[in-house]
């Protein structure tokens, strides 16, 4: 008789099939490891022999361990681990991990996952821990993770600073992304890590350099045999055309030390890779030129290897798409369907072999190429470190993937680790999986004037879902609705005109081009694979999707839909609301129908093994496709609702809040329950709440969790505007909705009842009227004089908002507005041009305000606050006002009634006829967290989701305190995250619908200390070099236009414009001289070789309007500098901002290098400005 423990320690050696939507772990038989022979004599030299040849066991103590397996005891693992060698630990005492910055595309939310998996097994370990980090908005910058914070720059200048500071004893490179890992590199080639003897834990900087440096990649490759792509790495564009001859057209180009395929295309001739790579070398050093493999098959595998040399397999996944489309922009599912057994472990013995080779120790994410008709592959790309693959691999597996890395980098083996989820067997284990997982991207194009929406080898998406079913079809269809609450599953969403052509070229709607040209057009499977290359396993998949469809659609009514089509649509992913449109009923009469049938969901566990030991860890899914649950429903839990996926307006920062809230639930003995869908978050760790559903948010699935779990009540007011979309639903259906009433909530989002309580309280607004007709708006902008603003009700992130200048533009936005929320009426609001905006972020309960934050923005209204730049405390708002702004937030939790947290925006704006009083007037009102929570808590002290948590369920609610009214002696600045650079051809202007995809803040002594290391961390800020160029542009009637040039000449620049106006305007001012430049339109090369030859440093560019066409000369000026990876500053009070902090720190040397022992002020942990944290 084998024990468990037994089994486990073979568990490396297992089949790991996981070939199809059901899978179960096979294992190599004690008796047949003569077969293994070879593999046994690679480690014979290796000090974890005993791991693969333990002693026997007697029996009687193996039945001893075989019971304590159900106990959830640990007892038999602790034996097993007297048969391990007792390996060197890595001697540190105080470790720096190195983040990953503002979110942005490419490098996202999983970092802060990964990161914070980090630090748990760091104080797991007794080691105090050092986090550099400026993204307030996340988890791991919380204080009750790393011992110091520093919210500084992720740059080698300013890591250097911190290692003097602190002086640790080693460091972690692999958990912030490319960012921390480029940083890691020039580092060590400067020799800060050898000076200060700082050890670099986990994968060494040579094996980092190997893999990011193209050459060396395919040189070390070659080594083992292992087939790469023929390339060649160049540096210049001449180069790369002559490496492109020897090679043969098509190419890839790939960029080395870049982030998710930036900079990286194909060019299918000559003129192509001119452009590509021009734009290429602006953003990396060097490039590979390759040849293209698109079209065939590309499949991830993630490794993890010991410093004992033990390696395993953590998790395949293979991408829907053919090679072509950026992994981050494909869909993607895990365990890989559609390769053979031969090949998968083809592949899997090359990952093994790679990872050995290159010497990487911790995790590690391997790509290949596939080709479809033969055994031939071709490695793409290593990655050694954390990737966003690796969240994804973790959240599909249940094993922790960051986690388990950073316990390797300390010298741990992976025998010696416990298997996180059963807690009886080891981390040495291949996951199997008897469920499958889709992943499909999320993309924001549409909010981009001028953005090119294919999709190809550079990442664009801004965020990723990922489902859990237990089929194809279960999976995918819950994926699609989890990407946008508007949509219901595979459907026809898009209607191409020129459908092969949408087919053949793939943007980011071609899934439902897909749905498009199977539904309505009824294209065949063979003709679909010839236009897209899409395997044919998956297209048949689609196919019984539409099969179904079809059916339903027959039936014509509900009464005539039989109990087995019931049960096939459901079991093939098909929502409630979805049924419900093809038979003409409605989602009530739908759910009733099939309760009655008996067709309800089951839940199941996620428990790695597929249920081959007992799981301990309540990481749960529903189907329809089992027939009995897994759990017992006996706790009667408090639900709290997440964000979902990350999109432009609802990122990290309310992740910060759901996983802040459950942690404080926790704290007040609650059972917990978290529903989200996001991979990449904390919030779907498994270990964070009592029990994690990797569910949907929408009202169908919410419902059935709640009613299963007898649920005590649910939260709907710290995971973002989703949420709070179903708020009044789940009231109708008789949910206890914990904190504010949902009445109130709606009241808040309807501007007509919304506008009748400010009324009534006293409390000003702007005009407004909720319009119907495109006639009754021409009227009111007549009345009310233009400029006015469109927004449609219930929306995050300002989605179709817009300020109109004049009638000819009214119409065309209607439209627009009406198309985000075709559910609520469009308001047209009086937009007060020039006047301040400022934030209240506050907590209320039964009505009465407990705290309340007031931040400032430093641009003018019309740009929206999430693109803002929020200073908190505020610069510049005279005491009075400061009572004002408060008893406002006081009448308003009082009208409302609030419990739980609310967000304010306000317009300030002087009014000379009032005796210099000025205006404050309400534009919009958020009965939940927003996402400046997370700034205010960290800069104030005070965790405001604390103190929400409390008032949502009336337990330990604090005395109300006016942190307003403290003296600082300290000031934060938040500044948004861009990610132009990604959006081929989007336009970087700012407007009142949100651009930005992530926040970054830092703190200072001043205004000017804390601006400068904002803006430093925003990712790829570029530091100018000091009296060398700038370009200057847009409107000459901006006032503060004549300011910034002139303390630009004083500070040394020389200024430069392209427009004979401006030149005009320039040279008018006193003292100041500027050159007005040949400047291309049309050609990027070209305009590259002005930008080189007049060594422009950034470039501001303050044009009033967004730009009508790409020829734009304003548009071209912001649209190369984000290109040519230069510095954008388009606002005026942000541009002048930025000069009068270069007046203050130039003289302090912030343009200057790193210079050993010159430690600027800024450097300084969180609790050294904040001391209660």
């Amino acid at each position: 008789m084998i024990g468990p423990v037994q089994r486990a320690s073979v568990q490396c050696f297992k089949k790991a099939s996981s070939q199809g939507t059901l899978t179960r772990p096979h294992y190599i038989p004690l008796h047949a490891w003569a077969t293994w022979n070879w593999r046994l004599q690679r480690r014979l030299t290796h000090s974890s022999v005993p791991y693969f040849s333990p002693a026997p066991t007697q029996a009687g103590l193996a039945s001893a361990i075989e019971p304590s397996a159900n106990k959830s005891d640990t007892s038999g693992l602790e034996r097993w681990r007297k048969f391990l060698p007792n390996n060197p630990k890595a001697q540190v005492q105080k470790v720096l991990l190195v983040g990953s910055g503002g979110l942005s595309i490419g490098q996202a939310g999983e970092f802060d996952y990964s990161g914070s998996q980090a630090i748990k097994a760091l104080r797991e370990s007794g080691i105090e821990t050092v986090l550099i980090n400026p993204n307030i908005a996340t988890i791991q910058t919380s204080q009750q993770l790393a011992s110091r914070i520093y919210f500084l720059p992720v740059s080698p200048d300013y890591v250097a600073y911190v290692l003097e500071r602190e002086r640790p004893d080693g460091v972690f490179l692999n958990f912030g992304g490319q960012s921390a890992l480029n940083v890691g590199v020039k580092l060590d080639e400067m020799g800060v890590f050898e000076r200060l003897g700082v050890q670099v834990l986990g994968s060494q900087p040579d094996v980092l350099r190997m893999c990011e440096d193209r050459d060396l990649f395919v040189q070390a490759l070659d080594q083992i045999q292992i087939p790469v792509a023929r390339s060649e790495a160049v540096s210049t564009v001449k180069e790369a055309l002559r490496a492109a001859d020897e090679i043969g057209y098509p190419v890839i180009v790939r960029a080395a030390y870049a982030l998710g395929g930036l900079g990286s295309g194909f060019a299918d001739n000559e003129e192509e890779l001119r452009d590509l790579s021009a734009r290429s070398l602006s953003l990396s050093p060097q490039i590979l030129v390759e040849k293209s493999l698109r079209g065939w098959k590309e499949s991830e595998y993630e490794v993890l290897r010991d410093q004992q040399d033990n390696a395993l397999i953590c998790c395949n996944m293979e991408n829907f798409d053919p090679l072509g489309i950026h992994t981050g922009d494909s869909i993607v599912v895990a365990p890989s369907q559609t390769l053979s057994d031969d090949n998968y472990h083809m592949l899997r013995t090359a990952a093994l072999k790679v990872i050995r080779h290159l010497g990487i120790v911790g995790e590690c994410n391997i790509q290949y190429a596939l080709s479809p008709d033969s055994r031939e592959y071709r490695v793409i790309e290593v990655n050694p470190r954390l990737s966003r693959s690796s969240a994804l691999a973790s959240k599909a597996t249940g094993y922790p993937l960051a986690y388990t890395a950073a316990k390797l980098a300390l010298g741990h083996t992976l025998p010696e680790l416990p298997n996180a989820v059963t807690k009886t067997t080891t981390a040495c284990f291949e996951p199997s999986l008897d469920y499958i997982v889709t992943k499909i991207p999320k993309w924001d194009l549409s909010k981009f004037q001028h953005v090119n929406r294919e999709i190809g080898s550079s990442m664009k998406s801004v965020g990723e879902v990922m489902a859990i079913g237990r089929t194809f079809e279960e999976s995918l269809q819950k994926a699609v609705r989890q990407v946008a609450p508007n949509y219901q599953g595979f459907d026809a969403y898009v209607c191409p005109d020129d459908l092969d052509h949408a087919l053949r070229v793939p943007t980011d709607t071609r899934l439902f081009a897909l749905a498009y040209a199977m539904l309505v057009k009824n294209y065949d499977v063979e003709r679909l694979h010839e236009l897209t290359k899409i395997d044919r396993w998956f297209l048949f998949k689609l196919e019984n999707i539409v099969n179904t469809h079809r059916e339903l659609q027959e039936c014509g009514s509900l009464d005539e839909v039989p109990a087995g089509l019931m049960r096939t649509a459901k079991q093939r992913g098909f929502s409630d609301v979805q049924i419900a449109r093809l038979v003409h009923s409605s989602e009530a009469h739908v759910r009733v129908a099939r309760k009655a049938m008996g067709v309800t969901p089951f839940v199941k566990r996620i428990d790695t093994v597929a249920a081959e030991y007992p799981a301990q860890t309540n990481y749960l899914y529903t189907t329809y496709n089992a027939s009995t649950h897994d759990i017992e429903f006996d706790e009667h839990g408090t639900m709290v609702l997440g964000s979902g996926v990350y999109r432009i307006g609802s990122s990290v920062e309310f992740d910060w809040c759901a996983v802040t809230c459950v942690r404080r639930l926790k704290e007040l003995k609650h059972n917990t329950i978290m529903i989200n869908y996001n991979p990449e978050t904390v919030s779907t760790d498994y270990d964070e709440a009592g029990r994690l559903y990797f569910e949907e948010l929408g009202f169908e699935r919410v419902m059935d969790i709640y009613d299963l779990e007898q649920a005590s009540g649910v939260v709907v007011s710290v995971g973002g505007q989703l949420p709070q979309n179903i708020a009044l639903r789940l009231k109708e259906a008789q949910v206890q909705v914990l904190g504010t009433d949902p009445l109130k909530i709606d009241s808040a989002e309807d501007r007509h009842k919304f506008s009748q309580i400010l009324d009534s309280i006293g409390v000003d607004q702007p005009d407004w009227v909720e319009v119907t007709d495109v006639e009754k708006a021409k009227e009111f902008a007549k009345r009310v004089s233009y400029p006015v603003l469109v927004r449609p009700s219930y929306v995050l992130s300002g989605a179709a908002m817009n300020v109109i200048w004049d009638e000819t533009t009214l119409e065309h936005n209607l439209t627009a507005a009406a198309q985000v929320n075709t559910d609520y009426p469009v308001v047209l609001t009086k937009f007060i041009p020039n006047a301040q905006e400022i934030d209240i972020d506050a907590v209320a309960h039964n009505g009465k305000l407990l705290v309340h934050a007031v931040s400032q923005h430093v641009e003018n209204a019309g740009v929206h606050s999430g693109d803002a730049t929020l200073v908190l405390p505020p610069f510049s708002l005279p005491s009075q006002d400061m009572a004002r702004l408060k008893d406002i937030a006081e009448r308003v939790a009082a009208a409302f009634e609030i419990s739980g947290p609310f967000n304010m925006q306000i317009i300030r704006k002087q009014d000379p006829a009032a005796n210099d009083e000025s205006e404050l007037k309400v534009i919009e009102c958020n009965l939940r967290a927003s996402r400046s929570f997370p700034f205010v808590s960290k800069v104030l002290g005070v965790n405001f989701i604390d103190v929400a948590t409390s008032a949502i369920v009336g337990e330990n609610v604090p005395e109300p305190v006016d942190l307003m009214a403290k003296t600082y002696n300290h000031v934060a600045i938040k500044v948004p995250q861009f990610s132009w650079t990604r959006l081929a051809g989007a336009d970087p202007f700012l407007g009142v619908e949100m651009a930005s995809t992530g926040e970054v803040a830092s703190f200072g002594a001043d205004i000017y200390e804390a601006y400068w290391a904002s803006i430093a961390s925003t990712t790829g800020f570029r530091v100018p070099l000091a009296h060398k160029g700038v370009l200057l542009g847009g409107d000459t009637t901006t006032p503060e236009l004549s300011t910034i040039a002139m303390k630009l000449c004083n500070l040394g620049f020389k200024l430069y414009c392209s427009n004979a106006d401006v030149e005009t305007f320039l040279n008018g001012l006193p003292h100041v001289s500027a050159k007005r430049i040949w400047f291309p339109l049309k050609d990027k090369r070209k305009l590259r070789e002005v930008f080189d030859d007049y060594e422009i440093q950034f470039v501001i560019n303050l044009a009033k309007y967004r730009a009508p066409s790409v020829t734009d000369e304003d548009y071209v000026a912001r649209r190369n500098a984000v290109d040519f990876g230069l510095p954008l500053l388009n606002e005026p009070k942000t541009a002048l901002l930025f000069v009068e902090t270069l007046e203050h720190k130039m003289p302090k040397g912030c343009l200057l290098p790193y210079d050993e022992g010159k430690i600027p002020s800024e450097v300084k942990a969180w609790n050294e400005f904040v001391p209660s944290t």
